[in-house]
């Protein structure tokens, strides 16, 4: 069982930047890929970034490419998404996912495992 917790939420006004953690404990990252998600009031969840297991593949959605960036402290079995450029529709609760299997897909359905996310508020 592989737990996770999110970390570095909070406030910020519009062109700030962020930096949000995921550890994880009970097992590593290093069976699989990891995302980031984020979720806004009444919306759907929707992809924000992920890389594989290697490193070697990162992808990004369209709405945050050029912006944010997902990158990873194997020794502290931590992995970031720093957030730069921040916009008001960033607001989100910010979630961490994990899965076996290297690529690093898009799609919610495939990560087993979660954290219980940390909210990021973008004020104008």
């Amino acid at each position: 069982q592989v737990l996770l917790v999110e970390s570095g939420g909070g406030l910020a006004q519009a062109g700030e930047s962020l930096r949000l953690s995921c550890t994880a404990s009970g097992g590593t990252f290093s069976f699989g890929s990891v995302g980031w998600f984020r979720q806004a009031p009444g919306k759907e969840r929707e992809f924000v970034a992920a890389m594989s297991w290697s490193g070697d593949k990162k992808r990004y959605g369209e709405s945050v490419k050029g912006r944010f960036t997902i990158f990873r402290d194997n020794v502290l079995n931590t992995v970031y998404l720093q957030m730069s450029v921040l916009r008001p529709e960033d607001t989100a609760v910010y979630y961490c996912a994990t899965r076996r299997g290297d690529f690093p897909t898009a799609i919610v359905t495939p990560y087993e495992y979660w954290g219980p996310g940390t909210p990021v508020t973008v004020s104008s």
